[in-house]
């Protein structure tokens, strides 16, 4: 048996069954990296506000995401849209600058790409890896291989009606 495909909106959907956490961290985010293929994906959100069959969780996704800072990380890109730009420098470079500027909370790393770029330059703080019960086989790890080792603590964890399980780690120093 085959499932149905999902549309690019449903499996973007921060209220989507494997994706419990979005809106509650999002409050604390003040700025969002992501790579170009997760960039990608995200365009309906932009003008979501503006569909009428919006649910409520979904309609609160967008009043948090749309005015939310992005910042892309793309070599093929030339423009992007809402409030994002594209990256002046490399990774490294922009979590410098982002993290000099004034204010308060966490600087969001989203793709696989970009994630593993960041944990091999030591600029990850802290993992919130969200486990779904389901093995897809492939994809592009998070997590890059390298030699060193990096120690985590447990700060919080949580299984949701969904069988996800929410895992927070601080990098141990």
């Amino acid at each position: 048996m085959t499932q149905p495909e999902e549309s690019p909106r449903a499996r973007s959907s921060p209220t989507h069954p494997r994706a419990p956490l979005h809106p509650r961290w999002l409050r604390y985010v003040p700025v969002h990296l992501l790579g170009r293929r997760l960039y990608e994906t995200m365009p309906y959100w932009e003008t979501a506000d503006q569909d009428p069959s919006l649910s409520d969780a979904d309609r609160e996704w967008t009043a948090l995401w749309k005015p939310l800072p992005k910042v892309v990380f793309s070599t093929t890109l030339s423009a992007v849209q809402g409030n994002a730009r594209l990256a002046s420098g490399g990774l490294a470079e922009e979590i410098e600058r982002l993290r000099a500027e004034p204010g308060e909370g966490d600087i969001a790393i989203g793709g696989a790409t970009l994630a593993a770029e960041a944990a091999a330059l030591g600029l990850i703080d802290e993992y919130r890896a969200v486990v779904h019960p389901v093995l897809v086989g492939g994809g592009i790890p998070f997590f890059p291989r390298h030699e060193r080792r990096v120690d985590l603590e447990l700060v919080e964890t949580r299984t949701f009606a969904s069988k996800v399980v929410y895992l927070r780690h601080r990098v141990a120093r």
